[in-house]
C-alpha cells in the first residue's frame, strides 16, 4: 500500500463492507475517502419509504466506516470530493441502470479534466448486464433460456471483508443526513449490512421449504431480502456462494427468483426505453381508461376483493407487498379496471421499500402481457380464486383487512357480512372485466393483422 496515494470510494447501491470488490480496490491504492452524494435527480421523486430506507442504510453504514455526505449534483460533488482529498482515483461499482449509466458517463468526464480517474469494479449483480448472449452473440428475449446461460457463465466468489489496517480520509465539511417524516404507522424494515446478513442466514435455516412456501402470503416463505439487495447491504454473488452445493427445490427455486431480478437488469439495459414505455409496443395501441375513483379505490385498498386490498394495505403499512400479490394487484389494475400499467408502476414505486426500476416495470409489464413473456396478455388473474388458493385459511387476509376477521369466508364475504363491518361491495364484476381484457386485446391484434 502506497501511503502517498489516495482514492474515494463512491457508495452508491453498495452500501456494505463485505463482499465489496469496488471498496476493496479503493482501499489497495492508500487512505480512501467513503463518499455518498445525496443526488436530488433521485431523492427527490423517491417516496417516504425508500427516503427512510437510505438514510437509515447511510447511518448504518457510517457506524462502521468513515463515511463523508455531500448534497447536489454527482458531477460537481464526486469532483470535489476527490480534489479535496487528492484523490488519483474514485472507485465505483459499475451501474447499468438508465439514469446511472449516464451520470457515470458525465462524472468520469469531468474527473478525466481534472486529471483523475473513475475505475469501475463490479456491479449490483452476480453477472453484469449484458454479459450473458446466446451463440448468435445476441441478448436473451426470454427468460428461460437466458436463466440457463446465466447459470453456466457463472460468477466469482464473494470478495470477502475489509482489512482491518484500512486507512480512511475525511472532508473538512459533509452534508448532515435528512430528517424523513414518516406517514402515521408505517412500519418499515431493519436496514443496515449486520440486519441482510441476520436476515439471510435466517431464510438459510428454511431455504428447502421456500419452492412450497413462497406463494403463500399467509407464510414467512420468502427471504425478505429485496430491500437489502435493492441498496447493496449484501451482494447475490454472496447468496449465491452460500447456496452452492446445497440440494433441493428450495434452493434451486431461490437461484431462479436470483436470475430472474438480473434478467430485467439485462433487458433493461438493452432496452432503456423500457423504464416508463412498452417493451411490445403494439401493445400501447389497446383501449385504456383513465385512472377515476376506482383507481383511488385499487390505492387505497377498498376494492371490495379482499385478496387486493389486503396487498395494497400491506405496501402502505410496511413498504413491501408479497410477490404473489404483486401480480394479482397489477392484474386486477390492467385487467379489471383496465388503466394503463404504468400508473400502477409509480404508485409501487412511490411505496416500495425495494423500489427497484428493472424489476419493478418490467414485472409490471409482464402481468400487463406487454413484457418479455412471450404470450401473456391471456393470464388474467381472479382475484378471488387466487386469494383462495394462495391465503386458503384467509390469515393474509384477516391481518390487513380488520374489518374481514371474523367474518365466515374472507375470500368472498356475503353482502349481509361487508355491510355488517363496513366492507365495500367489489367495484366490478371480474368474470366481465376479464372478458372485456380479452375484447380490448383482440382490437390490438386483428389491427397488427390489418382484419
Amino acid at each position: 500500500m502506497d501511503p502517498q496515494a489516495t482514492s474515494v470510494m463512491w457508495f452508491r447501491r453498495d452500501l456494505r463492507t463485505f463482499d465489496n470488490p469496488a471498496l476493496l480496490a479503493a482501499l489497495a491504492e492508500g487512505p480512501t475517502l467513503g463518499l455518498f452524494v445525496l443526488d436530488p435527480v433521485l431523492w427527490d421523486p423517491a417516496g417516504p419509504s425508500r427516503r427512510h430506507q437510505l438514510v437509515a442504510s447511510l447511518r448504518a453504514l457510517g457506524a462502521d466506516v468513515p463515511l463523508a455526505v455531500r448534497a447536489g449534483d454527482p458531477v460537481r460533488e464526486v469532483v470535489a470530493a476527490a480534489r479535496e482529498v487528492g484523490a488519483t482515483h474514485v472507485h465505483v461499482a459499475a451501474d447499468y441502470g438508465p439514469y446511472g449509466a449516464a451520470r457515470d458517463e458525465a462524472v468520469e468526464e469531468a474527473l478525466a479534466d481534472a486529471g483523475i480517474a473513475l475505475v469501475r469494479t463490479g456491479s449490483p449483480y452476480a453477472v453484469a448486464p449484458g454479459r450473458v448472449r446466446n451463440g448468435s452473440g445476441d441478448p436473451y428475449q426470454v427468460f428461460t433460456p437466458f436463466s440457463r446461460a446465466w447459470s453456466e457463465h457463472g460468477w466469482r466468489g464473494p470478495a470477502g471483508p475489509i482489512p482491518d489496517d484500512a486507512l480512511w480520509l475525511s472532508l473538512e465539511e459533509t452534508a448532515p443526513l435528512p430528517e424523513v417524516d414518516l406517514p402515521e404507522g408505517l412500519d418499515l424494515p431493519e436496514p443496515g449490512e449486520a440486519a441482510a446478513h441476520r436476515a439471510w442466514e435466517a431464510f438459510l435455516e428454511q431455504v428447502d421449504d421456500y419452492a412450497e412456501d413462497r406463494d403463500r402470503p399467509d407464510l414467512e416463505g420468502t427471504s425478505r431480502l429485496s430491500h437489502h439487495l435493492k441498496l447493496g447491504e449484501i451482494h447475490p454473488r454472496t447468496l449465491l456462494a452460500d447456496l452452492a452445493g446445497r440440494e433441493g427445490d428450495g434452493a434451486a427455486t431461490f437461484r431462479t427468483e436470483l436470475a430472474w431480478r438480473e434478467f430485467y437488469a439485462d433487458v433493461l439495459h438493452r432496452r432503456p426505453d423500457s423504464a416508463r414505455d412498452y417493451l411490445r409496443p403494439q401493445l400501447a395501441a389497446m383501449r385504456y381508461d383513465e385512472p377515476g375513483p376506482d383507481f383511488d379505490a385499487w390505492r387505497e385498498g377498498r376494492t371490495g376483493f379482499p385478496i387486493v386490498d389486503a396487498g395494497m394495505r400491506q405496501l402502505r403499512a410496511t413498504g413491501w407487498m408479497h410477490n404473489r400479490l404483486r401480480m394479482i394487484t397489477a392484474s386486477f389494475l390492467v385487467k379489471d379496471l383496465h388503466v394503463e400499467w404504468q400508473h400502477g408502476a409509480r404508485h409501487f414505486l412511490h411505496w416500495l421499500v425495494d423500489g427497484d426500476l428493472a424489476s419493478n416495470s418490467h414485472g409490471w409489464q409482464w402481468t400487463a402481457g406487454c413484457g418479455t413473456d412471450a404470450a401473456p396478455y391471456f393470464r388474467v388473474f381472479n382475484p378471488t380464486t387466487q386469494g383462495r388458493r394462495f391465503d386458503p385459511d384467509g390469515v393474509y387476509i384477516r391481518t390487513w383487512v380488520p374489518e374481514l376477521a371474523d367474518v365466515a369466508d374472507p375470500h368472498d364475504p356475503s353482502p349481509d357480512d361487508r355491510d355488517l363491518v363496513g366492507y365495500p361491495e367489489p367495484i366490478v364484476d371480474h368474470r366481465a372485466e376479464r372478458l372485456e381484457a380479452l375484447d380490448r386485446y383482440g382490437e390490438v391484434r386483428d389491427a397488427a393483422a390489418g382484419r
